[in-house]
């Protein structure tokens, strides 16, 4: 599709002025650092993020935490907030919430970026989404890119953007535009199946699953993201038969599970396997077909990049034989065909985020039990960080969770060391604040920053240490320091008296302000630099 850079440049001249304005005003000079420190606890577990300030000569290893939201753009849950608002409005919106996470002391935003078979950025392989411009195909006017403005805007305050795909989904049920001339629908009318009021890329067709994995491996090509992420939608969800209510069923609503289903409509691609001599049953067939596309997905990504990671959230209940005694529900295995610890299992992925968005006290799927359990299909050690159903906090159904609810499931992940992080459904309620639940998470689980824990599968070189100095400005101690190739993030311990605090801001800038707190400034500090998979320098000292 055409699209003038030129007029996304324009557009987006006024962004430079927000990026100045998170800069210090200090001077980025050098000059010698005081030498290298070995920091303590080396191949130790690093600690959580609490409590938040620590005392002693040295302070401990920086604290590790994946801290992200779900911004979806289907249906403008999250962003934009509707369709079709001018740019300077989407703009505004996204660094509202980008604000709102960096004050929460999260570190990690989850992007919708392919809501359905549509793009929120420019595509030669699939249309504009309609969620963006009110129109699917339709370029905004003036021109931009929406995930570059993302991604700089996240970058410019140390925080990862993931890029959020769905995989299969080719048409949402309240989906209102025409589909565009260049929409898979179109382009490969025959990979394309009616299910209920959903349009569904087979996953039996190869050329529906490699237009996906192109769509993806475009995406890792040409932008500066960090992270791929697929949800739940595998095959669909499956529908309630005509027969029963005339209706769809959601998948959570138990009763359904007994009900008569309609049958995803893949017999072409089924027969062509079946006369191919295939030997598989067809469950066991559909879920090779997901199989396949997560395993090219992986390999894609890191043959592109090496440093992205991929990441999957899949529905948070296991597989019917494997599951713990008690727990109870809607099986993923045999109606998704999602074979999730297959690919724990076969490390495919380089971080799981289950969707546990039951509360801790529902027996039939208790947060604690279904967390350990797939804590212990993790035998290659990848990360696995839940998915928490945020939006049901004081969301006015019968289901509400208060805000204890979050905040303690918060706890019990940090209770498990192999756990090291979550991600919340969704933003708008971190934005709306919902029973309080911002303030709570800022004031009581969020106290100070945290680094996201490291994938050392994707790479062990340690980066250099920086360079470091000190000197007073106005009402503080500015931090000027010069990053080695490859650092992405500053990590800085500073002292106040006898007590350690922890911040981390993006290496580019080359200088941190350290303001006076309660008229005391900063003793000294302890900077390490960290690359793009999370490795961490030796730490460098300086003093005043």
């Amino acid at each position: 599709m055409a699209f003038d850079r030129n007029k996304r440049l324009l557009l987006s001249a006024g962004a430079a002025g927000v990026l100045a304005a998170i800069l210090s005003s200090c001077s980025t000079t050098p000059t010698a650092p005081r030498g290298p420190v070995t920091p303590p606890g080396i191949g130790s577990a690093v600690p959580h993020p609490e409590p938040p300030h620590y005392t002693g000569e040295q302070p401990p290893p920086a604290p590790r935490e994946f801290r992200a939201a779900w911004v979806s753009t289907v249906a403008n849950i999250d962003w934009p907030s509707r369709s079709n608002l001018p740019p300077a409005k989407q703009q505004a919106e996204a660094i509202a919430i980008l604000d709102r996470a960096k004050a929460m002391n999260m570190n990690a935003i989850v992007l919708q970026v392919r809501p359905a078979a549509d793009a929120i950025y420019p595509s030669k392989l699939e249309p504009w989404s309609e969620y963006l411009t009110g129109k699917q195909g339709k370029e905004p006017v003036p021109a931009w890119d929406p995930l570059q403005f993302w991604i700089a805007q996240a970058h410019a305050r140390g925080m990862e953007l993931h890029a959020w795909f769905n995989p299969y989904r080719a048409r949402m049920t309240g989906a209102r535009t025409p589909l565009a001339k260049e929409h898979i629908a179109n382009t490969n009318p025959q990979v394309v199946k009616s299910y209920g009021k959903y349009l569904w890329m087979d996953p039996g067709e190869e050329s529906a699953s490699a237009h996906t994995l192109g769509v993806i491996l475009d995406v890792v090509r040409r932008y500066d993201i960090d992270g791929v992420h697929i949800d739940d939608y595998f095959y669909p969800y499956p529908i309630e038969a005509p027969t029963a209510t005339g209706g769809e069923t959601a998948a959570l609503d138990a009763p359904a599970w007994q009900k008569p289903e309609v049958e995803f409509p893949d017999q072409p691609s089924w027969q062509r396997y079946v006369q191919g001599g295939g030997t598989l049953d067809r469950a066991a067939w559909r879920r090779q077909n997901v199989d396949k596309l997560i395993e090219q997905i992986y390999l894609g990504i890191h043959r592109e990049k090496s440093w992205v990671k991929f990441g999957i959230s899949p529905f948070g209940i296991g597989r019917p034989d494997r599951r713990p005694k008690g727990i109870a529900g809607f099986s993923q295995y045999d109606k998704l065909y999602a074979d999730a610890e297959l690919w724990l299992q076969k490390g495919w992925l380089d971080y799981l985020a289950p969707q546990l968005y039951w509360p801790i006290a529902q027996t039939p799927q208790a947060y604690p039990v279904l967390l350990d359990y797939w804590l212990a299909q993790n035998t290659r050690g990848r990360h696995v960080w839940p998915g928490l159903f945020t939006s049901r906090t004081a969301d006015g159904s019968g289901k509400s969770f208060t805000n204890d609810e979050i905040v303690q499931q918060v706890d019990v992940t940090r209770s498990r060391p192999a756990a090291q992080g979550h991600i919340h459904f969704s933003m708008v309620a971190l934005m709306q604040n919902r029973g309080g639940l911002a303030d709570r998470l800022k004031a009581d689980s969020y106290q100070s920053a945290a680094l996201v824990p490291a994938s050392p599968w994707l790479g062990e070189q340690v980066p250099a240490a920086p360079t470091v100095s000190l000197r007073r400005v106005d009402k503080g101690t500015c931090v000027d320091f010069v990053m080695p190739a490859g650092a992405v993030t500053a990590a800085v311990w500073a002292r106040y008296g006898n007590e350690w605090r922890f911040t981390a801001t993006p290496a580019a800038r080359g200088k941190l302000v350290l303001a006076d707190l309660g008229g005391e400034s900063v003793r000294d500090v302890v900077v390490t630099a960290v690359d793009r998979v999370g490795n961490e320098s030796l730490r460098v000292q300086a003093k005043l």
